[in-house]
């Protein structure tokens, strides 16, 4: 089940990158499960990882190749990503199969280990097939392709629980050149990124310098990856890579930067959305702006509690106009020194709360109706400042639960 119809868009090449595919039988026959993505010399790549303590093992070793390869002033050449298998909660044998699966892709392409960064989506607690998985690798370096077929196979190659692969471009025009900003992620439950998504790769051929690349890649991650939220759960595994090529248009400073700053934007909020669109039994599509903060920080605080409530959640599945959970989801929210009296929420176009209470003119139908939408506006004013945020999320159903029940089965 998933949330308004999305279409995986057509992907323009990015000059010098190529990405291959293969069946590796990790967890299911007959399926993509394992993705290479080439990377071409001289191409300037950065990442951010999850914050949670116990970080997989891909995790823990993509962080440390890709600090190697900048260190040397040099980019990764080879991302190798397997579904199936998280090998998150391994200990020291996941970290050997981590740096073997980069051993082996390396000896295939003539490129150093640290120049590989590995990633890995799945089961918790389980090793990797490696002799599967390393038997898997051949194909997906024959298969390396730039073009758009590529890019969906790769979608599609890195799912898990997803119902559809999730891609996201864009052509800008930067002067008299162009440049272009692909990707695509996976996710739909463990659904609440620290640092990025459960896994994000986006790729453009603008020449950019690392230490730019490093901040465009953190800003656009605070307001699109980290502002979505299916069940409050940061997985072990989360990343997300912005790879610049060099092939293109150089982004340095002035209205350039400000338009691939929009640009990438753009794209990777398109990509989060999609996430909780495709949210493990969502039905619902649900955008909240708290708006009037003391700060961001005050207003993503109030928006979260407001999305983490399985009360809402729930009544948002029900089509339940139950206000009073929103009301008190707001009231529980980490705020110093509410003033209740100049808090308003409004559901769509409708008004539920001001001055403390039931906005004089609500009708129960009114907000019912609003509530049965498939997409679904919560605003939320807090009259204490001029800071806003927006944060995407779902509602909790019955297939929510069932799935996750019946993920390892």
């Amino acid at each position: 089940m998933a949330v308004g119809e999305t279409r995986f868009p057509e992907m323009p090449q990015i000059t010098g990158l190529r990405l291959g595919t293969a069946m590796a039988g990790i967890k299911k026959p007959e399926r993509r499960d394992l993705v290479v993505i080439e990377i071409p010399e001289g191409a300037r790549v950065a990442g951010t990882f999850t914050r949670n303590a116990f970080c997989a093992a891909p995790v823990t070793v993509a962080r440390e190749h890709l600090a190697a390869c900048v260190a040397r002033g040099e980019g990764a050449r080879y991302l190798v990503i397997n579904t199936g298998n998280a090998n998150a909660g391994t200990g020291t044998t996941g970290l050997s199969d981590a740096r073997a699966t980069c051993a082996e892709l390396a000896r295939l392409a003539g490129v150093e280990s640290q120049s590989v960064l590995p990633f890995s989506t799945g089961v918790i607690g389980e090793p990797l097939p490696m002799e599967r998985l390393l038997a898997g690798l051949p194909g997906a370096v024959e298969t390396l392709d730039d073009g758009p077929g590529a890019w969906r196979e790769a979608g599609e190659g890195i799912l898990t629980t997803d119902t559809r692969a999730k891609g996201a471009s864009i052509t800008l025009t930067l002067g008299d050149e162009t440049v272009t900003i692909n990707g695509i992620a996976k996710g739909s439950g463990m659904i609440r990124p620290d640092m990025a998504t459960m896994l994000a790769f986006v790729a453009t051929d603008a020449a950019i310098e690392q230490s730019l690349l490093d901040g465009l890649l953190r800003e656009a991650v605070e307001r699109s990856f980290n502002c979505i939220t299916v069940d409050s759960d940061t997985s072990t595994n989360d990343a997300c890579l912005l790879i610049a090529t060099g092939r293109g248009a150089a982004v340095v400073d002035g209205e350039a930067l400000k338009r691939f700053r929009e640009g990438l934007l753009e794209v990777m909020t398109e990509l989060a959305q999609a996430i909780i669109r495709d949210g493990e039994g969502a039905t619902k599509f649900v955008t909240l702006r708290v708006e009037g903060a003391h700060s961001r920080r005050e207003a993503l605080d109030v928006a979260f509690t407001v999305a983490h409530s399985p009360l809402v959640k729930t009544a948002l599945y029900a089509s339940d106009a139950n206000w009073g959970r929103i009301l008190a989801a707001v009231g529980r929210a980490p705020v110093e020194d509410f003033d209740v009296d100049r808090v308003t929420i409004d559901l769509g176009e409708v008004r539920l709360v001001e001055s403390g209470g039931r906005a004089p003119g609500y009708v129960e139908e009114a907000g019912s109706a609003e509530m049965a939408r498939e997409e679904i506006e919560i605003r939320i004013a807090l009259g204490r400042g001029e800071q806003e945020a927006t944060v995407w999320t779902s509602d909790l159903s019955h297939d929510y639960v069932s799935i996750n029940a019946d993920y390892r089965s």
